[in-house]
């Protein structure tokens, strides 16, 4: 259920999930990911004002990143456009789990702050895993 859609346009079956439509936010994984980008923002918030150029942005920018190719990616108009950018997504969501094992090497966050982020990552991971059989 995590790549349902709604309305017809094109049919293709995401591991045995029907896509047709071409409306991102009927996407669970676009859902999600947009939750995850909201906690990193949370996160981020409380790193050290010297890191507003170095981790924070990084963390950010990737966090955004996830839903922003996710729907750019729905918009295009073939299935092998939208696989291309959930590659892009997949490997922003590798990005922003690095970053955050970095941030609790470096102290910014303890691990208890940090394990709902990895979690919720790795759990969009798994939802973007699953669309790409078509």
């Amino acid at each position: 259920m995590h790549c349902r859609d709604l309305a017809s346009l094109k049919k293709c079956d995401f591991n045995g999930i029907r896509m047709a439509t071409r409306r991102f936010r009927d996407l669970q994984v676009w859902q999600r990911s947009m939750g995850l980008a909201r906690e990193a923002y949370k996160m981020t918030s409380t790193f050290p004002r010297d890191e507003r150029f170095g981790l924070t942005s990084q963390i950010r920018r990737c966090a955004v990143s996830v839903p922003s190719n996710i729907a750019e990616g729905r918009g295009r108009l073939t299935d092998k456009g939208f696989m291309v950018f959930l590659g892009q997504a997949r490997g922003s969501l590798y990005e922003l789990e690095t970053q955050v094992e970095l941030a609790t090497e470096f102290g910014f966050v303890n691990s208890a702050q940090a394990q709902p982020i990895l979690r919720e990552a790795a759990e969009v991971g798994r939802m973007l895993e699953g669309c790409w059989v078509c």
